[in-house]
């Protein structure tokens, strides 16, 4: 038997926290030496964090880089454990994204990566370049503080494999294993058994499926150990890197972090035979013939043994049963994890929420409550980093620490309610309910007369008052006034941020949770700097299908029964006064459903569907419902304003990434904000269509009434002949 024993991460790091970073990356190293691993793998880039971005670019990320990886060379933390360590690296004038590998204070390969991620969130080639050589290995010259501390002047560079003494390892790092041609096919014919694969991978709802399964793809019919490591957490942007450090053996799962977590480093260990790995490659036919017939792969040859041979106290890890968190989970805990990183790292002291009875807002308090349960659930389980952010945001003296959720979120969550003559009590109602179910110190406030005095002002300057539509007004007007309340609602918000720590005593400031959800966002039914615009939105990227999920299961799962009467509820933006015979309702506002609006972004998005292509989609997809003029009405209208509105999304509040048709117009989805809002060439194709349809139903119509007609022509023949004696009559 060949025993080895390996340990993946979850990181917890912070982009340009050179200190944080190290700091978690020898805490991983001591873990995985205490568990017997003799190879630890951590994220790409830990050593800088993934999310740098333009920072990668200045030569001091990479000069601080170095002497992080220096600091790990000179002390005994690679000693008798093989670490890939990932940092940016300039060879020339090319700067690379790169596995450092290390065994017993020496550096024993430079791997850069040869496919960057360069779509959705991802801007690598920005700054880096890709390895091209893939035939050889390269001399890298260090840097000359390295090679005077660690008396090594030169290492290999390049896409290669370490081949030891009993088994060869390889780097795959990160978007190489989705690649239409991924390195590990090669490098498993080449003879590489442990595969390294360090990743900087983002949450998204149901994605983590997609990615376990190329793990798992990865060596089930090749055979070989395949190690995953991750980012966890808030780095310093919009993204959350969900963790999920595995281990898979011949296509298994042996060894699974967890996808959420509060824990700033989690180390996942497995022990493995890799005979295990020889034996089935070895009962593959088509493996062996490809195999004697390989291109070969250059190799560094590393005189060290990994593996340990027959050793019955060292047990072996089984396959286990994959964990999934259903979408429902997946809102809460992501979108939780990612207030806490990003509180605990801003230097406030808790969140202030505009809270209205709605879904939208309802779901970001339940958000909070729910990371509010995971901070008390961590201080339980012994975690001494949450416990003490804890104590400092919370403000706790005298050796106390939160034990209680309510508790801890009346210390650090403050809900307002911001009512006006055309808000109902029904709202308001079940605002202080939510409120007092979750713990938050719950303000109600009438902001009738800010909104009055504002109308006055406008009537001193102008000679005019403008009305609702309900009682006489414009259209102009009508927007107008629910305009004003709209952004009352956001200057109170931040005003009240800023002062209420003051009011009772406590140090800094809160930060204002947006709640605006990514369906409203793509159609722009919003108001531009209204509660939309905050310093962060846990829900920016959720649908409202999906929020309104969410809420039935927390009103469960989470303690907050009132929530689904908060979900029962029609949407509602409460900004036009209350009739006996009108209120006010979000879809018939749109003039589209929600879940139409989710159809709509998922083709413009994911599908990369223009107004007409999505005609042409909608018509088989809507075509037993709708006519083609209908589908085309529907169409026109979506693109319209969505085009009309677009402008919104350039100053949208940063928003947790978690939705794959998300409209986010800094990173992820990068179109004009001005548009010719009527379409004129697309809408004018898709009307030829319409009537083009049309003319083949009018003839499809004329050939089949023709053809009805034959029939009883020939029925009528039938009948008479029939009556002549015809013996086939009738047949």
């Amino acid at each position: 038997m060949r025993l080895i024993s390996v340990a993946a991460c979850n990181l917890n790091q912070w982009a340009m926290d050179f200190d944080c970073n190290l700091k978690n990356i020898k805490e991983s190293i001591t873990t995985a030496k205490k568990a017997g691993a003799i190879i630890r793998l951590g994220p790409e880039l830990e050593i800088t964090g993934y999310g740098c971005e333009d920072h990668f670019l200045e030569l001091d990320t990479i000069t601080h880089a170095w002497e992080c990886l220096k600091e790990l060379l000179v002390g005994e933390w690679t000693d008798g454990i093989l670490c890939s360590f990932g940092m940016p690296i300039i060879k020339g004038s090319e700067r690379y994204n790169c596995q450092v590998l290390c065994l017993n204070r020496k550096i024993i390969m430079i791997r850069p990566k040869m496919w960057l991620a360069n779509d959705g969130n991802y801007r690598e080639l920005r700054w880096f370049t890709t390895w091209k050589h893939k035939e050889q290995l390269v001399k890298f010259n260090l840097p000359a503080e390295i090679s005077e501390a660690i008396s090594q002047d030169s290492v290999p560079f390049g896409y290669g494999y370490m081949q030891f003494i009993d088994t060869a390892v390889a780097a795959e790092v990160c978007e190489e294993l989705f690649s239409p041609m991924p390195p590990h096919t090669e490098l498993a014919l080449n003879g590489v058994e442990v595969f390294l694969n360090a990743s900087g991978s983002h949450h998204q709802l149901r994605k983590l499926d997609l990615r376990l399964r190329a793990f798992i793809g990865a060596t089930h019919t090749r055979g070989g150990v395949y190690m995953y490591s991750n980012h966890q957490g808030c780095d310093g942007g919009r993204l959350y890197y969900d963790g999920c450090a595995c281990i898979v053996v011949n296509g298994d799962v042996v060894a699974q972090g967890s996808q959420f977590s509060l824990k700033d480093v989690e180390v996942e260990v497995a022990q493995i035979d890799l005979d295990a790995v020889a034996s089935l490659r070895g009962s593959i036919s088509s493996f062996q013939e490809q195999a004697s017939s390989k291109p070969e792969v250059s190799s560094v040859p590393v005189p060290y043994k990994l593996c340990q041979s027959f050793k019955l106290p060292m047990s072996l890890s089984s396959p286990r049963k994959i964990k999934y968190h259903s979408p429902e989970e997946e809102i809460a805990f992501g979108p939780g994890c990612w207030l806490w990183d990003y509180l605990r790292r801003s230097g406030a002291s808790g969140f202030l929420l505009p809270l209205s009875g709605g879904a939208d807002s309802s779901s970001v308090a339940a958000i909070v409550g729910c990371m509010c349960q995971l901070v008390v659930k961590e201080i339980e389980n012994g975690d001494s980093q949450v416990k003490a952010d804890a104590i400092r945001i919370g403000n706790y003296t005298d050796g106390q620490f939160p034990t209680d959720s309510k508790e801890f979120a009346k210390r650090i969550f403050y809900t307002v309610y911001m009512g006006t003559e055309n808000s109902s009590e029904t709202t308001k109602t079940r605002a202080k309910v939510l409120a007092d179910e979750i713990g938050s110190w719950h303000l109600d406030v009438s902001i009738d007369g800010v909104i009055s005095a504002l109308l006055t002002l406008f009537q001193t300057l102008t000679g005019k008052r403008p009305r609702y539509k309900l009682d006489g007004g414009s259209n102009i007007e009508n927007l107008g006034l629910q305009n004003i309340q709209a952004r009352i609602r956001m200057v109170l918000a931040f005003m009240l941020a800023s002062l209420m720590p003051w009011v009772h005593s406590k140090p800094g400031f809160y930060l204002v949770l947006g709640s605006s959800n990514v369906d409203e966002g793509l159609r722009g039914y919003l108001t531009k700097y209204d509660c939309s615009s905050a310093d962060i939105n846990p829900i920016g990227s959720i649908s409202k299908q999906d929020l309104r999920t969410f809420l039935r299961w927390a009103a469960v799962n989470l303690g907050y029964p009132s929530l689904a009467d908060v979900e029962a509820a029609p949407p509602t933006a409460e900004l036009e006064p209350i009739r006996s015979n009108y209120s006010q309702l979000d879809e018939v506002d749109m003039g589209m459903t929600y879940e139409e609006l989710s159809v709509y972004g998922r083709l413009r998005k994911i599908f990369r569907c223009g107004p007409v292509s999505m005609f042409q989609n909608l018509c088989y997809k809507w075509g037993g419902k709708l006519t083609p003029s209908q589908v085309a009405d529907k169409v026109k209208y979506f693109f319209k304003y969505y085009s009309i509105n677009r402008h919104k999304m350039t100053v949208m509040t940063p928003s947790y990434h978690a939705e794959s048709y998300s409209p986010e117009d800094n990173r992820f989805d990068l179109r004009q904000f001005l548009y010719n809002a009527r379409w004129p060439y697309q809408f004018r194709k898709i009307d030829e269509m319409v009537k083009e349809i049309d003319g083949d139903k009018v003839t499809l119509m004329t050939a089949t009434e023709k053809d009805q007609q034959d029939v009883t022509s020939v029925g009528g023949m039938g009948v008479i002949a029939a009556g002549s004696g015809d013996p086939r009559a009738g047949v």
